[in-house]
Order: structure tokens, then C-alpha cells, then sequence
């Protein structure tokens, strides 16, 4: 049985280590493990894969996967695979989202509370060496508690309830918009459909979003959505930048329509030095790196053992992804 492994990114976490495939061969002598450096070669090599390991399968190297049985994403977003052929195919598809979930999480929570504290402005005026105490007071919004602000989490995979766990900590009341309500609450004070996105988010003093791009999602927050928005809450983007009307986002920043926002995921990445985004005052600019650990790859590695031992057994897989729903 072969095993594929092609993850490859320009930044170097994302990378597959060298010591990935060499683990697997050590743990399971029974697989033939092929790991390359780059993509240069998945097409020579997919033809006989039963297990792929990888961010992405272009359509015409999926169509040569004759054997193909099941696709491992170590990303948790895997719209990017989200083609015809593989969704009407029998490939089980598996992601990385509780791999991720918690760390992402820690980082949403970590720019609510810097938001909040008015930190990132702080800091600007720590640049200039100026005690801006009174400034910081009089400036809108004020610093503020995050206990009993309510915070709405639009997405409720392994981020929306890791995070929903730290928020009720500090004593936050979240609400929460999933695609599917009758999944349950995940831990949250109230849980809405996406056609009731609209009818809450004036509640909010904070707006999380941490769910997968899908039809239903490209830009779910839009012009009219954040004009509905409280003028003294703030955006947290941790999903992907595509969940954005980016143009409608810097306007309503620039008019100080929304009070700010914290934004780790851009449509473009990485940022251009051109956008209009760094400058702006009243948004925290973080480069993709709320899953940024130095632990990720262990957690790879814990979480491929163990799909590979259920795969081998002939069980269910943990963590396999609706193909029609795209997560």
C-alpha cells in the first residue's frame, strides 16, 4: 500500500518535515511511503497512490489516481479540492480542524482582548514615546471589559468551539451562526442559522468569523452586513480572506463605521505593501499565523497515526469532511 505525502508551501512551517515520512515507514512497515520536497513529481507518482497527504490534487492528477482511496489535508480549509470529481467520487477526504482548532482559537481570543484593551492603538502612540492615557480615554471606543460583551462566533467547526470555550472563561455571552443549528449549540449561549446572520449582528461588540469558505460563505460579510454591525464593534477574521467584501471592509473602516478589526487572512496573501490596510489606524494586521506552533507537526503526525491505524483496520475515519457540504 503506498502513501503519497505532498506538502508543500513557501512558508516553512507549512512544510511537511523530512522526519514525517520517516516516522511512518518506522510505524507502519507495511506501507511504501513516498514524501517529496515539492510538486514537480506528484504526477509521476499518483498513478499508483492510495493515500495522499497534501494541501491540494489538481483535477487531471486526481483523475490519474486509479487507486486513490482517501486524501489527508493537514490545512482544515479544503476548498481548494472542492472539484466535481472528487466530490462525486468514493475518496474519503479528512482534514486537519481539530489539529488546528485550539491554536487558532488561543489566537482569536488574544486579538479580542488586545481589541478590547485598545493595545494595538497603545502601541502607536508607544512608537511616538507619548503617555497617551487621557488620549486613550477619550479616543471611541474606549478600553472596555470583555466580560458580559457578547461576542458572535459565525462558524462552529473545532475553532468556533474551542474558541466559544475561552470566551464564556473570560465571561463573554456568545451567540453563534452555523450552517446547521441542529448540530447543537457548541457550548454557546444561542445558536442561529446563516439566513439569521443578519438579525443578530447588531447584538454584537464582537464579530468572529472562523467558518469554511463555501458557497454559502464567500462573502458573507459584506456592505450591507456591516452596516448592520454596532458602530463600536470590532471584526476578527481568522477564517479566510474570501469570507470578506474586502473594498466594502476598508470603506466602512476608513468612516469609522465599525470601531476596527483584527485580520490574520487576506484574499491576497501575502499582503501587498500597496494595500490600503496597513495604514489604516484602526485595523491589527496579523500574517497568517493563528495557527502558528511549534508543536503542529506532532499533532500532524498523532493525528495521521491514527487515521492510518482506523484505515488499516478498515474503520471510520476521524475528522472526514462532508464533501457536499465542502467541510
Amino acid at each position: 500500500m503506498k502513501i503519497l505525502i505532498a506538502a508543500d508551501h513557501p512558508f516553512e512551517l507549512w512544510k511537511a518535515p523530512a522526519w514525517l515520512g520517516q516516522w511512518l515507514e518506522r510505524d507502519f512497515p507495511q506501507l511504501t511511503v513516498v514524501q517529496l520536497s515539492g510538486y514537480d513529481r506528484v504526477a509521476e507518482e499518483i498513478g499508483d497512490t492510495e493515500i495522499f497527504v497534501g494541501f491540494s490534487l489538481k483535477p487531471a492528477q486526481f483523475a490519474a489516481a486509479k487507486k486513490l482511496t482517501w486524501i489527508h489535508s493537514p490545512a482544515a480549509a479544503v476548498h481548494q479540492l472542492m472539484y466535481p470529481e472528487l466530490i462525486n467520487s468514493s475518496v474519503v477526504l479528512t482534514n486537519a480542524r481539530e489539529v488546528h482548532g485550539p491554536v487558532v482559537a488561543e489566537h482569536a481570543i488574544t486579538l479580542v482582548l488586545a481589541l478590547a484593551k485598545r493595545l494595538p492603538r497603545a502601541m502607536q502612540y508607544q512608537v511616538r514615546k507619548e503617555w497617551a492615557q487621557q488620549k486613550l480615554w477619550d479616543e471611541t471606543p474606549r478600553p472596555r471589559e470583555v466580560a458580559d460583551a457578547t461576542v458572535l462566533v459565525v462558524g462552529m467547526g473545532s475553532i468556533g468551539r474551542e474558541f466559544t470555550a475561552r470566551a464564556q472563561a473570560l465571561g463573554m455571552r456568545v451567540i453563534a451562526v452555523r450552517g446547521n443549528p441542529n448540530k447543537g449549540t457548541g457550548g454557546a449561549n444561542a445558536v442561529y442559522s446563516l439566513e439569521q446572520l443578519d438579525q443578530i449582528l447588531p447584538q454584537a461588540d464582537f464579530v468572529v468569523l472562523c467558518v469554511p469558505v463555501t458557497p454559502a460563505t464567500a462573502g458573507i460579510i459584506n456592505q450591507a452586513r456591516l452596516e448592520k454591525m454596532n458602530p463600536d464593534a470590532y471584526l476578527i477574521n481568522v477564517g479566510r480572506g474570501s469570507l470578506v467584501d474586502e473594498a466594502s471592509l476598508l470603506q466602512a473602516l476608513r468612516d469609522c463605521r465599525i470601531a476596527g478589526a483584527a485580520l490574520d487572512v487576506f484574499a491576497q496573501e501575502p499582503l501587498p505593501p500597496e494595500s490600503p490596510f496597513w495604514s489604516l489606524e484602526n485595523v491589527l494586521i496579523t500574517p497568517h499565523i493563528a495557527a502558528v506552533t511549534e508543536r503542529l507537526w506532532d499533532r500532524h503526525y498523532k493525528l495521521l497515526s491514527e487515521n492510518l491505524t482506523r484505515f488499516l483496520a478498515g474503520q471510520r475515519l476521524l475528522y472526514e469532511v462532508d464533501k457536499q457540504r465542502g467541510y
